[in-house]
């Protein structure tokens, strides 16, 4: 019987790992994946087979024939391409295993591609991924760190690692970081990847998505490392939808390959009979969540420019003056999760004019909040401050122990700020400038419910709690409820509070 042939060993030289782009490629993205010293157990069987196809494709590896069918399928395009692609972009239904995927390739760029022909003698090189969350990107790391360890050959190159970064030894740092635009400059990236980009929230930019992307490709120029962005799609703006809008299908640049696909067509294995009950539960959800559809059912709320027309520049704070009549409107919170905001505003003629936003942040202690802001209240004169019907009991209590009285107003939210919607429209609001307020008015979301109502809200991820008491207390100014003491000082002996 012939000797089985021994496979060559593999140079543990850190610096000899592969090859890349720089020089020529020593290590291939499918050679290493066949290897289960490299990555072959990362992505195995038959159930990563799409996957796998898609990753080859977007590093400009040849397909074979199942994998070019995948490839077709999920593409919209005839050929796959010849050379490395600039940008990927992968839209792709919820467990439909992008985090294992995404995880994989990081691996991939990080150990198994030479960058020494790109750098300055002593400069770093960072695998750059931006996730929704700090949550989120330490699930990715653990990812990672699992797929390095998991190879004999690959955890050789770990020399250290931290909640957000693994540091290499071959002067390249996989750095993981929650999406903010402030903390992405600086850097010399080797490659970028951006996670469920579609979901990324800022109380800094209405547009978070766009900004950091366009914040992070200069930091590929010097090493023409790729841009991998991997997410569930969602409503049809933002910087997912335009990819997909114009490069999905064999119309896009050859340099950006866009994939696009449902759950199972990713991952099988998902279980059908789930699926058909999340349809049958909400087809809409479902479709954008699991069949990586675009919601058709969204839509932005409130423009910019309404809103920027309404904001008086450079006033930030507007004093009490006895000649009005000022409403109030909390959006209370326990001090764990939310925000606890306040809004106090007045009318004038026609126009509702805000005068005071405070916004307190968690964790924070509640009864110390009710207090604080029960002074404000007094300093405009307000006893009674309104929230929306969903507030509760407690700040009631909190509030009353304060010589305030909250009221539940009968709009819910969402009648709140279809209230506000054409005060803002027509010019009869006179807005504070406040760059949270601002961007929490742009973000909300107009969603058509099943029963055929409207729904306003903040995106999935994001916040709307400055939003909701500004909102309420514009529609609120000048209103009275039936109780006589609104514009009275209330006495409370036992706490001398006037």
């Amino acid at each position: 019987m012939p000797k089985a042939k021994k496979k060559p060993a593999l140079d543990l030289n850190p610096h000899r790992l592969g090859g890349g782009w720089a020089d020529s490629v020593q290590t291939s993205l499918r050679s290493a994946l066949e290897d289960p010293r490299l990555l072959g157990d990362a992505l195995p069987g038959d159930s990563w087979a799409a996957w796998r196809a898609l990753l080859l494709a977007a590093m400009g590896e040849p397909l074979q024939p199942d994998e070019l069918e995948h490839f077709r399928r999920l593409t919209g395009r005839e050929n796959p391409p010849t050379q490395r692609i600039e940008e990927f972009w992968g839209i792709i239904g919820r467990r439909g295993g992008k985090s294992r995927a995404i995880a994989v390739l990081i691996a991939y760029l990080a150990t198994l591609c030479d960058y020494r022909m790109k750098l300055s003698s002593g400069e770093i090189g960072v695998v750059l991924c931006i996730a929704p969350s700090q949550t989120q990107s330490q699930i990715v790391l653990n990812y990672i760190a699992g797929i390095l360890e998991g190879s004999p050959i690959l955890a050789q190159l770990i020399r250290k690692q931290t909640s957000e970064t693994i540091e290499l030894s071959n002067r390249i740092i996989i750095d993981v970081r929650s999406a903010s635009f402030r903390r992405l400059r600086g850097q010399t990236c080797v490659a970028v990847v951006a996670d469920e980009a579609a979901f990324w929230y800022s109380d800094e930019s209405s547009n978070p998505d766009t900004e950091i992307l366009d914040a992070v490709r200069p930091s590929l120029g010097t090493t023409s490392g790729p841009l991998i962005v991997i997410s569930s799609p969602y409503a049809r703006r933002g910087a997912v939808w335009e990819a997909f809008r114009q490069h999905f299908g064999p119309a896009g640049d050859p340099l950006i390959l866009v994939a696009r696909g449902a759950t199972r067509d990713l991952n099988p294995s998902f279980d059908q009979k789930r699926l058909d009950r999340e349809y049958e539960r909400d087809p809409a959800h479902a479709a954008a969540e699991y069949g990586g559809e675009f919601r058709t059912d969204i839509e932005g709320f409130i423009t910019s420019e309404a809103v920027e027309a309404c904001v008086d520049q450079g006033v930030r704070e507007r004093e009490y003056s006895r000649q009005y009549e000022y409403s109030a409107f909390v959006d209370p919170s326990g001090g764990s999760h939310d925000s606890f905001t306040l809004a106090v505003a007045h009318k004038e003629g026609k126009t509702s004019v805000l005068d005071l936003i405070r916004e307190v942040r968690p964790p924070f202690n509640a009864e110390q909040t009710v207090d604080a802001f029960s002074s404000l209240l007094r300093e405009y004169k307000c006893y009674t401050v309104w929230s929306d019907k969903y507030a509760g009991e407690w700040p009631k209590q909190a509030f009353a122990k304060c010589g305030v009285t909250l009221e539940h107003s009968e709009r819910t939210k969402s009648q709140i700020y279809q209230e506000a919607l054409p005060l803002i429209n027509s010019g009869n609001v006179a807005l504070l400038e406040h760059s949270v307020l601002r961007h929490q008015l742009v973000s909300l979301e107009r969603k058509t419910t099943r029963g055929g109502r409207d729904a306003i809200d903040h995106a999935p991820g994001g916040r709307d709690d400055v939003a909701n008491a500004a909102c309420g207390a514009l529609v609120m100014a000048g209103e009275r409820p039936g109780d006589p003491r609104f514009w009275a000082p209330i006495e409370y002996p036992k706490m001398g509070i006037v």
